[in-house]
């Protein structure tokens, strides 16, 4: 990413576009593990942090899909499977150099040092300086890119979908193109001047629901600024899962190691099932993509309720992909 924005504007061509929307690829992929492993570990999902991390997988889920339309749009082809990360390691790219993504059940550590670093805006209400750049800051140069590029757009390949509460659909002009950007950036990081302009429908952006989970309360306005002193935001309880080392689990229970084979394939073939409708599959590859999500769940939750032996914590997914 580095290079990419070192790139001159005037070298920002249609390669260009098509290699950074492939690192938008990776990067968007990285965030829906951690974030589905602090889901899944919360056993009540009608509590308040459970909700605001499911609408966030779901708007993670939509971005990756404007992304891939995006690549298709200017005559690339979304390489997904091989964009999945290893964890724990660095966001792709560059991003946000320094943070580790791990996955971990749910834990304000792992809120403050994943969650809201993955998240972290360009102009937050507290955030150390840092000269790697933001995931607002990509997504703003590729947008610039667009503008500067202006290149033709094709419809044929890109996928229409309903996604949370957002409808992903073709990208046809350049202003759908600029919407379409705009919109991962907000619901991300939210807007430059102010938290308040991404509070649309009650949602905040993803830094600041994160930082509401953090710190237990709603963010709200003050005669002294944005602070989180407002309605109580109880932290759930969680199941333990530990940190997946690097490399995954040693030596597991073969029970264990059971589940996580089932886990893996499932996740394999979901990676397999995007790849082939940003292909030639369409919405049938695409309606086997969402199956084998919703599948993940279970074996998850199941893995999260075994002790690790010698230990009070438990196991957990640790998404690999099958060769």
């Amino acid at each position: 990413m580095a290079r990419l924005l070192a790139m001159p504007e005037a070298g920002r061509g249609i390669d260009w576009l098509r290699t950074a929307l492939q690192v938008a690829v990776g990067l968007e992929l990285s965030t829906i593990p951690p974030y589905l492993c602090g889901w899944w570990s919360i056993r009540d999902r009608g509590a308040e942090a459970a909700r605001l991390i499911r609408r966030i997988i779901d708007d993670e889920m939509y971005h990756l899909g404007v992304v891939c339309n995006l690549l298709v749009a200017v005559g690339g082809t979304p390489r997904i499977r091989a964009a999945a990360p290893t964890y724990p390691g660095p966001l792709p790219g560059g991003v946000r150099a320094g943070v580790t993504v791990y996955l971990s059940g749910l834990t304000r550590s792992f809120v403050h040092d994943v969650m809201m670093a993955i998240e972290a805006p360009e102009d937050p209400l507290a955030l150390s300086d840092s000269a790697s750049p933001t995931i607002g800051a990509f997504y703003g140069a590729m947008l610039e890119g667009f503008r500067t590029v202006a290149p033709q757009l094709s419809a044929r390949g890109q996928l229409s979908a309903h996604i949370g509460s957002d409808e992903l659909r073709p990208v046809e002009t350049l202003l759908d193109a600029e919407r379409s950007i705009d919109i991962i950036r907000e619901q991300g990081e939210g807007t430059s001047s102010s938290p308040a302009d991404s509070f649309a429908d009650d949602h905040p952006a993803h830094y600041y629901a994160f930082g509401e989970i953090y710190h237990g309360r709603q963010l709200r306005q003050t005669d002294t600024g944005w602070t989180f002193t407002g309605a109580p935001v109880p932290f759930p309880d969680a199941r333990p899962m530990a940190q997946v080392p690097a490399g995954g689990w040693t030596r597991p229970p073969a029970p264990v190691q059971q589940v996580l084979d089932r886990f893996d394939t499932t996740y394999t073939n979901l990676l397999d099932s995007l790849d082939a409708a940003w292909g030639d599959g369409g919405p049938r590859s695409l309606g086997a993509a969402i199956h084998a999500m919703r599948a993940l769940e279970e074996p998850a939750v199941r893995l999260m309720e075994i002790e690790i032996p010698g230990t009070h914590s438990t196991y957990g997914p640790q998404f690999h992909v099958l060769p």
